[in-house]
């Protein structure tokens, strides 16, 4: 089937903004145009490719469509670039990323920063175990992962290793682990998570012999305040060597977690989405192991 530039558009901005009121002032037409190039792409289709909720949700059939309007949207722009502002309306493309928070808090965000000719980006946090399901539904056109063999229909490049230690204050080491950090200390010292996904610390707990452990713990869904949760000693966690302060201890100095990092992007000949990749490899091997 063909499929029309306008209703492909309408897709990816709608999805992209969250609301067909909020794509329409993106697209600088009305709210009704913007639905009904959306009924006649679906009618095209034949499936139902949003729900209409707050904010609009892609179906299983939609994010095939997605993925390819999102395709549509870099290749204009690449298009664009090299015919000049003149070609189209000047406004950059929207490069959704995936992104695991311990990079948001370090060091991807310096590496967006140094493009010339930067698009703009819309970045998803989830945990790095986790990203690349967003690829998979369309939601990002690429991810920092943890997933090395790469999903169908992208390509995956090592950046290197995030390495972590367990970290504590030092009062949370004399009330916890004045005797060091025993398998009945760890049993019972709380600990700092990320959130329910993180599974960093609960590994160090099974290394330890505990292959159920169910200290009391923190949930902390922030890296940076997960960091200063661990330095006021509410509990200790797993630190990125990155985010390492002098206000936290190391209560078992031998024991590190290398979580390997890769960069998984849509296999898509685009200079724009190439001048992302360049730039993220480039601070990662500044930044990571």
């Amino acid at each position: 089937m063909d499929f029309d530039l306008a209703q492909l558009r309408a897709l990816s901005a709608t999805v992209a903004e969250g609301s067909l009121e909020a794509a329409a002032r993106r697209l600088h037409v009305t709210p009704s145009a913007v639905s009904q190039r959306i009924k006649a792409l679906e009618s095209a289709v034949g499936a139902v490719l949003l729900q209409r909720t707050k904010p609009v949700r892609v179906t299983e059939r939609g994010q095939a469509v997605l993925r390819l309007a999102r395709q549509v949207d870099v290749l204009a722009a690449d298009a664009q670039r090299e015919l000049g502002d003149e070609a189209g309306d000047g406004r950059p493309v929207n490069i959704p990323i995936a992104v695991n928070a311990d990079s948001l808090a370090t060091w991807i965000l310096p590496a967006l920063a140094t493009l010339p000719s930067a698009p703009t980006f819309d970045i998803h946090l989830d945990d790095q175990e986790h990203t690349t399901a967003l690829l998979r539904s369309g939601a990002a056109m690429a991810a920092i992962t943890a997933v090395a063999q790469p999903i169908q229909g992208c390509t995956s490049t090592l950046l290197g290793t995030m390495r972590y230690r367990p970290r504590c204050s030092a009062r949370f080491t004399e009330s916890w682990f004045a005797g060091g950090a025993t398998r009945d200390a760890l049993d019972r010292a709380p600990v700092v998570v990320f959130d329910r996904k993180d599974d960093l610390q609960d590994a160090y707990l099974r290394r330890a012999g505990l292959p159920q452990p169910a200290p009391p713990r923190h949930f902390v869904p922030s890296s940076a305040d997960f960091v200063r949760a661990v330095e006021l000693g509410l509990g200790w966690g797993n630190v990125p060597d990155l985010q390492d302060t002098p206000e936290l201890v190391a209560f078992d100095p031998d024991a590190v977690f290398d979580v390997p990092l890769y960069w998984q992007q849509w296999q898509l000949q685009s200079a724009t989405l190439d001048e992302v990749a360049d730039a993220v490899r480039r601070a990662a091997a500044q930044h990571l192991r």
